[in-house]
C-alpha cells in the first residue's frame, strides 16, 4: 500500500509518500517505509512580522502542496494513480492553514476514488520515530516537545496513549521563542538561542525550574520567560554583551525540568524506554543531557532524525499508515470534511473507528 501524506498545520508544508503492508498482515517488526518527502519552510516569509501570520500561512500553503506532490511522486518514481490512501493533517493547528491540506486531500481522494484519513498533528511527532531504521518498540515514555505542546505519555501502541503531565502555560518550545526575543533574536528564535548558548556560561544566571519539585508530572515555563525578562531590564545597555550567557541559562533552565520530569516518568512507570518527539527534540543540549542520565540509568533513549523533529508530511503518512497497519483505524470514501484547531491527543484514543478491513 501507497499512502500519501499532507501537513499544512502551520507554517511549513509538507509532503511525504510512505509504503505499508495491507492491514490484513501485520507485522509488528515490520513499519512502514519512507519512499520519499519534499518540504517548504514560510519562515522567510513570517520573518518580517515576528511570526506566523495566519492569513500568508494558509496562501502560501495552496500555492506550495501541489507543486510538493509532483515533486514527490516524481522523487518516488511512482504516479498518482497508484497511491491507496491519504493521509492529512485534521489538527491541531491554524484553522485555514489545517483547511488547506484538508481540502487538498480530500478532492484529490475523491477524484482518484481512494480514501482519506485525517490524523492528529502530535501523534505524528509522536510516532516520528518510527521514520529511523533504529526505531523504539512499544511500550515507551514518551516526552513531546512540539511548538505550543509538552507533554509526558505512556504510550502502549497505536492510538493507546495515557498522558502523564503537560504544560499549563507556556510551553518548553514558547519559552525558547518567547525568550529568544527577548534577546533580540529574530522569530523564529529558538534554534538561533541554543546555537547562541554554545558560546555562553550555563550558570551565570540562576533562573527558575518552575515545578521542578512538584508531585506531579507538568510542566510551567512562564516564569522562566518572565524572569529572563526582568534580567534583560536590569542589564539595560549591556544586555548585548551577555546576551550568549543569557541564552545559556535560559537552556540549561529548560532542560533541567524536561530532563528531571522525564526521569521521573520513567521512574513512575518502570519503563526502559524513552521517546523523544518534536521541534525542540533537536536540541543538543537536552539530548546530550538525556543520553548521559538516561544511561547511568540503563535507559535507552530514541529520537527522530533532525529533519523530521520539526513539522513534515513525512510524519504524517507514517501516523496514518501505521493506524490502518494495525487496524486501529481506516480511512474512508467520505470526503466531506472538518478540521480540529484545537484538539487534545488524548481523544484520539477515545474515537477510534474500525472499519471493513477487506480492501486493505
Amino acid at each position: 500500500m501507497l499512502i500519501l501524506g499532507i501537513e499544512s498545520s502551520c507554517d511549513e508544508t509538507g509532503v511525504a509518500l510512505v509504503e505499508t503492508a495491507p492491514a490484513s498482515s501485520f507485522d509488528e517488526n515490520v513499519w512502514p517505509k519512507l519512499l520519499a518527502q519534499a518540504l517548504h519552510s514560510q519562515i522567510a516569509l513570517h520573518t518580517p512580522y515576528g511570526g506566523v501570520v495566519p492569513e500568508l500561512a494558509s496562501r502560501d500553503h495552496i500555492q506550495r502542496v501541489v507543486p510538493l506532490i509532483r515533486a514527490v511522486l516524481a522523487k518516488s518514481n511512482r504516479e498518482l494513480k497508484e497511491i491507496d490512501a491519504i493521509a492529512f493533517t485534521k489538527g491541531p493547528g491554524l484553522a485555514g492553514a489545517l483547511l488547506v491540506g484538508a481540502g487538498v486531500a480530500c478532492a484529490l481522494g475523491a477524484s482518484l476514488n481512494i480514501p482519506v484519513l485525517g490524523v492528529h498533528h502530535l501523534e505524528g511527532h509522536l510516532l516520528s520515530p518510527f521514520l529511523s531504521s533504529d526505531h523504539p518498540r512499544f511500550p515507551f515514555v514518551a516526552l513531546l516537545v512540539s511548538g505550543g505542546h509538552t507533554q509526558l505519555m505512556m504510550v502502549q501502541g497505536v492510538g493507546e496513549y495515557e498522558i502523564l503531565g503537560e504544560s499549563i502555560d507556556d510551553a518548553a518550545g514558547e519559552a525558547f521563542d518567547k525568550s529568544a526575543k527577548l534577546l533580540g533574536i529574530d522569530y523564529p528564535g529558538g534554534r538561533e538561542l541554543s546555537e547562541l548558548a554554545e558560546s555562553g556560561n550555563p550558570v551565570a544566571y540562576s533562573f527558575p525550574r518552575p515545578l521542578l519539585h512538584s508531585k506531579d508530572l507538568n510542566f510551567s515555563f512562564a516564569g522562566l520567560k518572565t524572569a529572563v525578562l526582568t534580567q534583560c531590564k536590569k542589564l539595560g545597555d549591556g544586555l548585548l554583551a551577555e546576551r550568549a550567557n543569557l541564552a545559556a541559562s535560559t537552556q540549561a533552565a529548560i532542560v533541567e525540568v524536561l530532563v528531571k520530569k522525564s526521569l521521573k516518568a520513567l521512574e513512575q512507570t518502570s519503563m526502559k524506554s524513552l521517546v523523544v518527539a518534536g521541534g525542540v527534540g533537536a536540541n543538543k543540549a537536552l539530548r546530550d543531557s538525556l543520553n548521559s542520565e538516561c544511561k547511568k540509568r540503563g535507559i535507552r533513549v530514541h529520537y527522530p532524525e533532525i529533519e523530521f523533529c520539526t513539522d513534515n508530511g513525512a510524519m504524517i503518512a507514517m501516523a496514518g499508515a501505521m493506524r490502518i497497519q494495525t487496524q486501529r483505524e481506516l480511512p474512508t470514501k467520505d470526503y466531506s470534511f472538518e478540521v480540529s484547531p484545537r484538539w487534545p491527543l488524548d481523544q484520539i484514543t477515545q474515537s477510534v473507528v474500525k472499519r471493513d478491513l477487506r480492501s486493505f
